[in-house]
């Protein structure tokens, strides 16, 4: 018996209901409706997870009280001691991010001609890439076309995105597409060798191209490969920890740490591209998260500190079917394309309560109205609660979505035969540091590009749109910074983060506070080991 006792009258019930619940329509909900159970549900509007930046360029803004305590703390470096003359590394072009952006911001500067150092905190392609399970949007079917991309994005972010960037997202879906493919990277194909595409939430088309549900793994390892293959120079556990401005403004390098010698290094650019992904390790509103273990808000914190201005910062999105149980694998994601492919999501009476392709705020916001509202979530016998997934509709779930059936596997969970038990987890920031449609941020001579920059997604993300986030602005921030090689600069100081902490002291914080944090803390208060 796969689940536990807790749970059999409950699949009993999914299970005398599935015949009909294939016969049932449940019709897309409207603007109106939608709005009101966002409204009243999504995290997003708790007013006691939500405050106020009390210092910065943002100051004033509603964020999460997460992104709050780190933007509001102190640096790990002390100013007055980092000797900008002699710099460690000089380089056309430094990338902080070794994931998906990252790499294609490398790989595109270094095609153009220039120096590119690229520096990452883990290892290289360590990030939330690697792990993106679905695939990537593009409108590459003869019913497509970026007009209706662009519609379906502006509709998605609840028409809070920026036009011109989302303009520049689409234009360059079917270019990326063509890059990925022509690197290396296996889409799934069709038997006549058209692109397979997906269906998935908020989309009015099929454009989700995928390997399985495998394409980030597939996508980082082309682009490792390439990245090592054309010999560009990389660091390893080494995060930018602050960024470098000259008297100007403008952007002259970074300070990055070494993790493993636990020195500090010195590097000088004429531009720095931020691709260091996201928040999701900060656990906004204690949710579990599908972020990896790196996701802590660095560049964010950095970018901020340095004057860059952010973007819909009071905004994060949580996927709607993040795994419950096995409790092993809290948070875990189950890809958008698993609804796509008609599963249906069911409550604890058997019953279908959404349209599985609404827009993922409005799904997530529907499971916790009813867990936490309706009282008809699936209670585990540690107290959580969830929604069942019947993924026993999916034809061949076992070879379309072969990494999510060998991990349920492991726990003698059949997910052929047998529900996936969801429930929303953190999975993606929606804003961040605000960009032009080069990537652009507010410093000149500092661009952005991925979970960091804000703008693109607007209000809420679009499945599939993240993927071509990362490449469509890690390669227009790469091919803008060429304009700025050969740029002269004045002095370069730390002087924005004196200024910064100055207005920390003014406002009684303690000093003790370091931000970036770097990794999560999950030792618990009562175990920890004190050093004398």
């Amino acid at each position: 018996m796969p689940y536990p006792t807790d749970f059999q009258d409950s699949l009993a019930k999914l299970k005398a209901s599935r015949e009909f619940r294939k016969e049932q329509t449940i019709k897309r909900l409207t603007d109106e409706e939608r709005t009101r159970l966002i409204e009243a549900f999504h995290p997003d509007y708790r007013p006691e997870g939500m405050e106020e930046l009390r210092v910065g360029v943002n100051k004033g803004q509603r964020v999460p009280l997460e992104f709050a305590s780190v933007a509001e703390s102190y640096s790990r470096i002390d100013p007055e001691k980092i000797n900008l003359n002699a710099p460690d590394f000089k380089v056309d072009v430094l990338v902080v991010g070794g994931g998906g952006g990252g790499s294609a911001a490398a790989l595109t500067a270094h095609s153009q001609g220039a120096s590119v150092l690229l520096t990452t905190k883990l290892r290289l392609g360590d990030a939330n890439t690697l792990m993106a399970e679905g695939g990537i949007c593009a409108p590459v079917r003869p019913d497509d076309d970026p007009y209706k991309h662009f519609l379906d994005t502006l509709g998605g972010g609840h028409y809070t995105n920026v036009p011109d960037i989302v303009k520049a997202l689409v234009l360059d879906g079917p270019k990326i597409a063509n890059w990925l493919i022509d690197m290396g990277v296996m889409f799934d194909f069709e038997e006549d060798g058209a692109l397979k595409v997906n269906h998935c939430g908020g989309h009015s088309r099929k454009r989700l191209l995928s390997c399985k549900d495998l394409t980030g793994l597939e996508i980082m390892r082309v682009l490792r490969d390439e990245i090592r293959n054309r010999e560009i120079p990389y660091l390893e556990f080494s995060p930018a920890v602050e960024i470098i401005l000259d008297l100007e403004g403008r952007c002259g390098g970074a300070i990055l740490f070494n993790m493993e010698t636990e020195e500090y290094y010195v590097v000088e650019a004429n531009a720095v591209i931020l691709a260091s992904g996201g928040i999701g390790r900060l656990h906004v509103q204690s949710f579990p998260t599908t972020n990896h273990y790196g996701a802590t808000a660095d560049g964010l914190v950095i970018g901020y500190r340095a004057g860059a201005e952010l973007l819909h910062m009071d905004s994060i999105q949580y996927h709607p079917t993040g795994v419950v149980w096995p409790e092993q694998m809290l948070g875990q994601l189950i890809t958008e394309v698993m609804r796509g492919h008609g599963t249906h999501l069911v409550n604890v009476d058997g019953e279908r309560f959404i349209n599985e392709l609404e827009c993922r705020d409005t799904c997530a916001s529907a499971l916790i109205k009813e867990c936490e509202d309706r009282g008809k979530g699936v209670v585990t016998p540690t107290g959580m609660v969830g929604i069942w997934m019947d993924t026993s509709l999916v034809e061949g779930v076992e070879k379309h979505f072969v990494g999510i059936y060998q991990r349920f596997k492991k726990y003698d969970i059949d997910i052929s035969k047998e529900p996936i038990l969801i429930f929303p987890t953190q999975h993606y920031q929606n804003g961040g540091l605000r960009i032009t449609p080069h990537g652009e941020t507010t410093i000149p001579g500092l661009f952005a590009a991925g979970e960091v920059s804000g703008g693109v997604q607007g209000k809420n993300r679009l499945a599939g749109n993240s993927l071509l986030d990362i490449f469509v602005f890690g390669r227009r921030s790469a091919l803008r910074a060429m304009d700025l090689i050969n740029q002269k600069r004045s002095k370069l100081t730390m002087h924005h983060v004196v200024d910064y902490q100055n207005k920390l002291k003014e406002l009684g914080i303690d000093e003790s506070k370091k931000s970036p944090v770097l990794l999560p803390d999950y030792i618990r208060e009562e175990i920890k080991v004190k050093r004398y």
